[in-house]
């Protein structure tokens, strides 16, 4: 297996995308993959560039042995769309954003919406659960875990 660079993308970089970067790089780890994958988080604003995740979005995932070590940055699409094979909305407004800033049809090919990997799950879109309580927090790990399982299945 080839080395995959994936990105996950959500719209502040604080508790989606780097939940999705803790969930995967767990799974990877756990099948000993590691080596095979590059993997890392970003957000279509700048919003909270530079902080750590959101705090509830950390206690969560650490319950399930998680830990959301990522910083959050803007996604740079002179950047990302060079380094990335595949680049994971969480969301079809984190799609559609990501698809406004494609310069081709390579870059267009790149884009997966996160809950297309879902295997037990039927949700469309991985919810936003910054202004939600604790069940978003849950609900997002639940799918993210779901969905990562399912991203590692299609690309072995």
């Amino acid at each position: 297996m080839e080395k995959k660079k994936v990105l996950f993308v959500c719209l502040g970089n604080i508790c989606r995308s780097p939940s999705a970067e803790a969930v995967f790089t767990g799974i990877v780890q756990k099948e000993g993959l590691a080596e095979k994958f590059e993997i890392d988080s970003a957000g279509t604003s700048g919003w909270h560039a530079g902080e750590p995740a959101d705090k509830r979005m950390q206690e969560h995932a650490i319950k399930r042995g998680y830990n959301l070590t990522s910083i959050s940055r803007k996604f740079n699409p002179e950047k990302d769309f060079n380094r990335f094979d595949m680049i994971i909305g969480m969301d079809n407004q984190n799609v559609e954003t990501l698809k406004s800033m494609t310069r081709n049809g390579k870059d267009l090919a790149k884009i997966y919406k996160m809950t297309d990997f879902a295997k037990e799950w039927n949700y469309d879109e991985v919810p936003d659960p910054y202004y939600g309580g604790e069940e978003g927090f849950e609900l997002v790990l639940d799918l993210l875990e779901d969905s990562c399982n399912g991203l590692l299945e299609k690309l072995k």
